[in-house]
């Protein structure tokens, strides 16, 4: 059976049998046909509004010259061991507040907020914070939610449209290299249930087509200027 799995995992990657099994398969099925067909696939437990997001990030980071840089992640780990960054360094909320000030002296080539933004109680401070701790020509990668419940962590704050971003990165002193966002209705109506549980992606039934009017997600790649 592993290598019948083995042989048929290229094809299911190219979508080659996708909708066969969509047709024969039932959908209480799928996840774990998945599963079996893609048992190291790291998207296998991403939520489905995370994976365009997270595949145009590491899209973007990849491209850096990460073996020199030194990155900082705010609130999360997501990034620990995925880059081959000079230095990673973590910090969580509320051992560090981004809104208080910069991390000591400390200054970075990356800061990462991933998913943060939304929960810190100034977010115009934190921004400018980020900036502070950047080195001159040092980017920034943020993402945050749009269409999505309230899931307080402790708090849930804020929420922008890929213009707010721009708005609120222009503000602190970067320059916005890119701004994205990506959602679509059956995803937004899948994660409107109650309770704090994402619909897990599986790529048997679920559609990554971008609806740009409902937004589930938006994120932007923004730089400290040269000169500083």
């Amino acid at each position: 059976m592993t290598g019948f799995r083995h042989l048929l995992h290229p094809l299911y990657r190219r979508g080659q049998v996708r909708s066969v099994l969509k047709a024969l398969i039932p959908a209480r099925y799928r996840p774990r046909l998945r599963r079996w067909l893609r048992p190291n696939d790291p998207e296998s437990n991403v939520h489905w509004c995370r994976v365009v997001m997270n595949r145009e990030i590491e899209r973007f980071i990849s491209s850096l010259d990460c073996s020199h840089i030194d990155a900082l992640e705010i609130s999360g780990t997501a990034s620990q061991g995925r880059y081959n960054f000079r230095s990673y360094h973590s910090v969580q909320y509320p051992d560090y507040d981004v809104c208080e000030g910069p991390l000591g002296q400390e200054q970075f080539d990356l800061v990462i907020a991933e998913q943060v933004f939304e929960h810190v109680l100034r977010p115009d401070r934190a921004a400018a914070n980020v900036y502070k701790m950047l080195r001159p020509g040092g980017i920034f990668a943020i993402s945050t939610p749009f269409l999505l419940k309230v899931h307080g962590a402790p708090l849930d704050l804020y929420r922008w449209t890929e213009h707010g971003m721009r708005q609120l990165l222009e503000t602190a002193g970067f320059t916005v290299i890119n701004t994205a966002s990506w959602g679509n209705r059956e995803c937004l109506s899948a994660d409107m249930t109650p309770g704090l549980d994402w619909t897990l992606y599986d790529p048997l039934r679920h559609s990554l087509i971008n609806e740009p009017q409902f937004p589930i997600v938006v994120w932007a790649f923004a730089a400290k200027r040269e000169s500083e």
